[in-house]
């Protein structure tokens, strides 16, 4: 094991035998008179000049862009007809019809009707596939028709396939199979169980199933964060891009819960609202009167490229994703931690992964579940990171769609793209006696104009996993 020698004259180990340690500019040489107890006026003018105002990335190779969205909503699987109607304002919270849900103390979500994967799933294995498996492949396609990027077309066929890669997870994965495959098991004995049981239930066969479809055979897996999910695997994703691993990535998340199992145990964690009178109006974020989140379903996916790539292809360039950051509370199952820290620092390490300044941020879609702790936890963490909030204006998405788990971040990207795009911010539904904490203008009730500057998406999730991903209008 080597050492080195600090600017203070003390040996210490150097532990990864990778690379040979190099002193950093702004200290002062061997020699120059710096003793072993520098004093506080000197340290703090070397850690003053070490601090680097933020940088963009201005590589080609490495800037990351969004060339298009693709999802499955309660407002349909259209993107403009999805934004359109939360900027009316409309609520998609209706009583469950899938099942009878009569006997649940909550029984109602936010439920897609009338779904159809027609044209993109042929007609034997959509009558196999668990739903989550089908909002993916689906809103995965629309996203690549958005890019440009339609199958068999001239420009899908220039694209290096061994350089294109797929990222959806998902919370829950196939819960529909599983449940099913239980219930044979229990009722009929082994021999019933679907051979399609567990491949239509791990998580990560939404991104193979899609990836063997449109022929991308770039890095391809999922990842499963509860409802921090989608983040994740943007931050992943766009990451394969800037290490030089790959030109393009579908990433984003699946979700299909709405079943008796899934209702029923998130009643069992006493997490859902109980509005049972009135559904439209249960997913109340900031509100005092809100009492726990609403379940929702769908997918949301976006196209993420290197500049260079979408440049090359003559692409249509939406947005730049600047940068993201993860991390993990480390305090509780499904609390958030009372001082917010997880959450602050997860905000600050994606700033700095962008290159922005907290003060360059104007538009935050918050987490905003509408549960009693997560909605102030979320609101003093971000009060941490930025001290000024008279510019900053906040929105929640799941006021109106309700909360999508796995695909709640993906859903949410889209929406915010959708804002730098527009000019125009949703509302958060449901406010009608907002809690005095809440010291950002919330888009209450109507949606408002605003040119975002930069955008931050945040998604938490059970077990304490943290995920905010940095947005902005894309500029040459």
């Amino acid at each position: 094991m080597e050492a080195f020698q600090s600017p203070c004259s003390l040996q210490i180990p150097r532990m990864d035998g990778l690379r040979t340690w190099q002193r950093p500019s702004v200290l002062p040489p061997p020699g120059s008179g710096c003793r072993r107890r520098c004093g506080s006026r000197s340290r703090s003018l070397v850690l003053a000049s070490a601090v680097a105002a933020p940088k963009r990335e201005t590589d080609p190779k490495k800037r990351v862009v969004i060339t298009g969205m693709g999802l499955v909503s309660v407002f349909g699987n259209d993107v403009d007809a999805y934004y359109e109607r939360l900027l009316e304002g409309e609520s998609g919270i209706g009583l469950i019809d899938r099942f009878d849900a009569s006997k649940f103390p909550t029984r109602f979500a936010g439920q897609i009707r009338g779904f159809s994967s027609e044209g993109y799933i042929d007609g034997k294995n959509d009558r196999r596939l668990d739903d989550c498996l089908r909002y993916c492949i689906v809103s995965g396609k629309k996203a690549l028709e958005s890019a440009g990027l339609h199958l068999g077309s001239p420009n899908m066929e220039k694209i290096d396939k061994v350089r294109a890669g797929v990222l959806v997870g998902t919370g829950m994965g196939g819960l529909t199979v599983f449940s099913d495959g239980v219930q044979a098991l229990i009722e009929k004995g082994h021999k019933k169980i679907t051979p399609f049981f567990i491949p239509y239930a791990i998580t990560n066969m939404g991104s193979a199933l899609l990836a063997m479809d449109i022929g991308f055979m770039g890095a391809n897996y999922s990842i499963s964060t509860a409802c921090a999910t989608s983040n994740y695997c943007f931050y992943a994703a766009a990451n394969h891009i800037r290490r030089g691993e790959a030109d393009i990535m579908l990433a984003g998340g699946t979700e299909a819960a709405i079943i008796p199992i899934g209702l029923g145990g998130f009643v069992a964690c006493r997490a859902l609202s109980q509005r049972n009178d009135d559904p439209k109006s249960a997913s109340r974020p900031w509100d005092k009167e809100r009492d726990g989140f609403v379940m929702g379903e769908g997918a949301g996916i976006l196209v993420l490229e290197s500049l260079e790539h979408a440049m090359k292809r003559d692409a249509p360039i939406i947005a730049e994703y600047l940068g993201g950051a993860v991390n993990c509370d480390a305090y509780h199952m499904t609390d958030p931690r009372a001082d917010g820290l997880g959450v602050s620092t997860c905000i600050e390490r994606s700033l700095e992964d962008a290159g922005v300044a907290p003060e360059e941020v104007n538009y935050i879609n918050a987490h905003a579940t509408s549960t009693m702790a997560g909605d102030l936890a979320e609101i003093n963490a971000i009060k941490k990171v930025f001290k000024n909030t008279s510019e900053i204006k906040i929105n929640a998405t799941k006021s109106m769609i309700g909360h999508c788990l796995g695909a709640a971040g993906g859903l949410e990207a889209i929406a915010t793209v959708k804002a730098i795009n527009t000019g125009w911010l949703h509302p958060s539904i449901n406010q009608f006696n907002p809690e005095p904490a809440v010291e950002f203008d919330t888009v209450a009730n109507k949606k408002q104009q605003h040119e975002v500057n930069i955008a931050i998406s945040n998604s938490f999730g059970f077990g304490g996993h943290n995920s905010v991903v940095v947005f902005a209008p894309f500029k040459p």
